[in-house]
């Protein structure tokens, strides 16, 4: 169990996480919730490392608080050199019973035994650390600052290489939601050391489809909370919601301009949202897409993460991943999808979200033979025999994405797949579905709803928690029956299909649609629906009968149709196309399932209330919102400016 080349098996990768590895419900606070006794694994642990406390010092001497887990020298790891992993997050270090990190015996433990110097740094004013926060502080090449969050990280590995002994040179870093912002911020203007790095979950753009806004789409649950959360203090603060169903709490909060006087002082970002409504210089200042298209050639090899029904940011990982690739001459830049919520590679096993079951541990195999891999090869060196008798090393695949529906991980040469080919679906008379334009039935060429602000579509069923109380678990994977078949919500649904289906690359709609009103919001769903009458023995429990799960969904805003920099009112009554992406996806939708698309107006209180009337929605009073007619165009002619569909990237199903 000495030498370098064998990796030391422990029982820590068996041990279940308790604590989220990811976003601020999870990585708050230093406090302890082991059970009496303590974990086995944690004290396995103290055989292996020891731990160093230091406050490194910024370039602007500033000093920030950081923990060194060091293999012990005549340990069981062995003699080293060791590479450095790296984790900056501002959610606090949060700690076992006996003061070791809880990643160690959690979301890292299929590293530990490889050997690593672990570090885990707060950011700058957070927690432990000096200095003033700043909501993903913008880089330096916008802001013209002093110091940004890649300037910290290159004077954390400069401090980090002359005083931690035994280190090999060679610097890792990782990190999920806000730290794989952080990751993904070091990697754009690296420390020459930087060998190795995944940005995890990262956002890239707050307004156009991560945290805060989706296509100009105010995300209010998600960025209300997230404001008080993190602008409250120097740790983390929940918002005491007085009630558990923040569905009536919204509504009962009224207009934005109440707001204030619910936080009772000033929050920066929430006057960032008030002043901003649409995409100007200080949305651009915190996106990474202007810094990615600056970059002339990928220099650290890196490892994008992200999961298929990632409530925060799925728009980030395959932002960031797709900007690269012009630029990834030595094929270095990696991109893994799984069948995860957020962060859900690095907590559990991953064999199941909600009612869906994947046939696999998805989490585990990823952390144990691709993360694990990943960074082995890069730090350790591929000369290295480390994990030689477990593994065969990293296998340096472009893309490996786990399908859904047949439950399988496939690997490709790019994402989307080049071999994936457009299929139109479209919009039916009836609320059907089919693969061409309908046929004339002598009805109106449209289906219409009342969308009204005051009794607005929940985004899952109620009760409705806070956003950062639970309400982002699992609600991507609710059966959407609870919203089918409300008056304010459209339905098309295909015939069981005869075959398999699989789309694999970028679903985009073409919504023709009009409103009454001055403005509206789009939300379209691309639903599985299950078949009534299950298979007997078949893979499925009886409650999934005609279960509707979203496999693909997005909203848009109307006043951003021309341009998100300058909206303009709609037309009313006028039928416009809303062309946009409701993400990549790689799905089959099995043989006798059926293909559903649901189009509605609210979204509630995921989606911030449309007054539907022209005014900037931050200065909307009461009386500006208003109902409003909408009219989903399916033209049976098949005239492109009536005819409303999906662009389906479909895929052969040969096996792999």
């Amino acid at each position: 169990m000495m030498g370098r080349g064998r990796r030391v098996g422990l029982a820590l990768a068996l041990v279940p996480l308790v604590l989220s590895a990811c976003g601020p419900a999870g990585q708050g606070g230093s406090k302890s919730s082991a059970s009496p006794g303590g974990d086995p694994a944690a004290s396995a642990l103290r055989e292996l490392y020891g731990k160093q406390q230091a406050q490194i010092p910024m370039r602007d001497g500033v000093t920030l608080n950081t923990e060194i887990y060091a293999p012990l020298p005549g340990g069981p790891l062995g003699a080293g050199p060791w590479p450095l992993l790296l984790t900056r997050t501002p959610y606090g270090l949060s700690h076992d019973d006996d003061g070791f990190h809880r990643a160690l015996s959690t979301s890292y433990a299929e590293l530990v035994g490889d050997g690593y110097v672990f570090v885990f740094q707060d950011i700058r004013g957070r927690y432990g650390s000096q200095g003033e926060f700043a909501m993903l502080r913008p880089p330096r090449a916008s802001s013209g600052a002093a110091v940004d969050e890649a300037s910290d990280t290159f004077d954390t590995i400069e401090w980090l290489l002359p005083h931690v002994p035994g280190n090999n040179g060679r610097v890792g870093m990782l990190g999920i939601s806000y730290g794989g912002w952080l990751t993904a911020v070091a990697m754009l203007d690296p420390h020459p050391a930087l060998t190795a790095a995944s940005p995890q979950a990262s956002p890239a753009d707050m307004f156009l489809g991560d945290d805060f806004a989706h296509n100009g789409a105010f995300r209010l649950s998600p960025s209300f909370g997230y404001v008080a959360l993190m602008e409250s203090g120097r740790e983390n603060a929940p918002f005491d919601f007085d009630q558990y169903d923040v569905y009536e709490w919204y509504l009962e909060m009224g207009p934005y301009s109440n707001v204030d006087r619910v936080f009772g002082e000033p929050k920066p970002t929430w006057e960032l949202f008030m002043d901003n409504p649409s995409y100007t210089d200080a949305w651009k200042a915190i996106s990474l897409l202007p810094v990615l298209a600056r970059v002339e050639d990928v220099e650290v090899p890196a490892l994008h993460v992200a999961g298929w029904w990632d409530a925060e940011d799925f728009f980030g990982p395959l932002a960031i991943y797709q900007g690269l690739e012009p630029h990834d001459a030595r094929q270095v830049s990696h991109l893994v999808v799984g069948p995860w919520r957020h962060g859900g590679w690095a907590r559990g096993d991953g064999a199941s979200l909600g009612a869906i079951e994947f046939g696999s541990k998805t989490a585990e195999h990823y952390r144990r033979e691709i993360e694990r891999r990943f960074f082995a090869h890069h730090l350790h060196g591929p000369a290295d025999a480390r994990g030689a008798d477990e593994t065969e090393g990293w296998s340096g695949a472009e893309a490996i994405v786990f399908e859904t529906g047949r439950n399988r991980w496939r690997t490709f040469d790019a994402f989307p797949p080049k071999e994936s080919e457009t299929r139109r679906l479209y919009l039916h008379p009836g609320g059907s579905l089919g693969l061409q334009p309908g046929a004339p039935d002598g009805a109106p060429p449209y289906d219409e709803y009342i969308s009204d602000p005051a009794d607005p579509v929940p985004y899952m069923p109620r009760p409705i928690p806070g956003f950062w109380q639970g309400g982002q678990a699992l609600w991507k994977v609710t059966d959407q029956r609870f919203a089918d078949h409300r008056p304010d919500v459209l339905s098309w649904q295909g015939p069981p299909l005869e075959e398999d289906l699989t789309v694999c690359g970028d679903v985009r709609v073409h919504l023709v649609a009009s409103t009454s009103g001055a403005d509206s919001d789009w939300i379209v769903k691309l639903i599985d629906v299950y078949p009534e009458q299950l298979p007997e023995n078949g893979p499925y429990a009886a409650e999934m009968a005609g279960f509707q799960l979203m496999v693909a969904d997005e909203v848009f805003r109307a006043r951003f149709r021309d341009s998100f920099e300058n909206p303009s009112p709609v037309p009313a009554g006028v039928p416009l196309a809303y062309d946009f992406s409701l993400g990549a996806r790689c799905h089959t939708f099995l043989a006798g399932h059926a293909l559903m698309v649901q189009v509605q107006s609210t979204w509630f209180p995921l989606i911030g209330r449309n007054p539907q009337t022209w005014v900037e929605i931050p200065e909307a009073v009461a009386s500006d919102y208003r109902p409003a007619t909408q009219r989903i165009w399916r033209d049976p002619s098949g005239a492109p400016d009536r005819a409303s569909f999906l662009e389906l990237p479909v895929l052969g199903n040969a096996e792999e």
